[in-house]
């Protein structure tokens, strides 16, 4: 084990991918055999055997179905959303130079979780099963909204200034998804409370897509902006004398991050504390230059919320934890190890 993590930590880049990647596989197969109902390995071959060969729907078993059609999209599911939010927390910390900025700081998942409560408590499904990816994309991209009308005041748009509109924003949206609970029934609440605190039980093939347009195009954004990202890391003078603008490239990644966000939340619910967690570690073993650290953060946010939802499935079987509650208890230990460690500036 000593060795290992030592060839993790200061091996060669491509041996830390092929251990995470390693990692997640063997993570990946325990999600889908965890559960209230026991799976086999072999059975999950039969399952995937199924799928693969396109066979009819007679020759699946219950068990089949509960591999095909619920284990396998929630494990995918987790690895986009959890490779997405790290993501978006590592573009957010570059171009706010704050460790500490993730998709909750800036109100990004706070409007995604205000659209979706809304139509919970107010409307109800009038869409089928597309009304809470949709009004939580509503609601996420309303925020962004909200804060760009904060900032458009200002010709610079400073992190500092980011920062506290987000935060605004972030408290406004809270206190309307407060508000709609509170306007809706008991049954109702239920479901408020497991969306408010993320969930992958939503996963479905067909709704699979939404995370996964959410990646691609934070995938698209950071190889098109490697070299200013890195750039910002230097200083705003270093990235003006490179021909670089960081108002400009602020606002970009604050608004490919909200689209983001707004997908992953669409389908997941509110999961906090990944992208604030895994850029750090990621730093830790790749560097601060963006090459190399976001393709780790990826495999890490991804790791991460597929062990967080193997022991919300596990912990209290058969009833099952919401998955932000796990990523919250790590964060907030994250965040106090991280405070107990910093040296004293006096």
């Amino acid at each position: 084990m000593p060795s290992t993590l030592r060839w993790l930590t200061g091996g060669p880049a491509f041996v830390r991918v092929a251990l995470l990647l390693l990692a997640l596989v063997g993570v990946g197969m325990v999600s889908v055999v965890s559960g209230s109902t026991a799976v086999s390995l072999s059975q999950v071959g039969h399952g995937l055997g199924l799928l693969l060969s396109g066979a009819d729907d007679a020759r699946y078993s219950m068990v089949d179905r509960i591999v095909v059609d619920l284990r396998m999209p929630r494990m995918l599911l987790a690895i986009l959303v959890g490779g997405g939010l790290a993501l978006v927390g590592a573009l957010l910390q570059t171009a706010t130079r704050n460790d500490l900025s993730d998709p909750y700081l800036f109100g990004l998942s706070s409007g995604s979780a205000a659209g979706a409560v809304a139509v919970i408590t107010l409307t109800g499904e009038v869409l089928g099963i597309w009304t809470l990816p949709l009004a939580a994309f509503v609601g996420g991209m309303a925020s962004v909204a909200v804060v760009l009308l904060l900032l458009r005041r200002y010709r610079s748009h400073t992190p500092e200034r980011m920062i506290l509109a987000g935060l605004s924003v972030s408290f406004l949206f809270t206190a309307l998804t407060y508000y709609f609970t509170f306007l809706g029934d008991q049954r109702a609440a239920q479901s408020v409370l497991f969306w408010t605190m993320g969930g992958l039980g939503s996963a479905r093939w067909d709704n699979l897509f939404v995370p996964l347009i959410g990646l691609l195009v934070l995938a698209i954004f950071c190889w098109r902006k490697l070299a200013a990202l890195d750039a910002m890391l230097a200083g705003e003078n270093t990235a003006h004398s490179l021909g670089i603008d960081p108002q400009r490239l602020r606002i970009q990644v604050f608004v490919v991050c909200a689209f983001a966000t707004a997908c992953f939340v669409a389908v997941s619910g509110v999961i906090g504390f990944v992208g604030l967690m895994v850029p750090h570690l990621a730093r830790a073993l790749a560097g601060a230059l963006h090459r190399g650290m976001l393709g780790l953060a990826v495999l890490m946010g991804a790791l991460l919320l597929l062990l967080s939802d193997v022991v919300c499935r596990t912990v209290l079987a058969p009833q099952e934890l919401p998955v932000g509650i796990i990523t919250a208890s790590l964060g907030a230990l994250f965040v106090m190890y991280t405070l107990m460690h910093q040296p004293d500036a006096a």
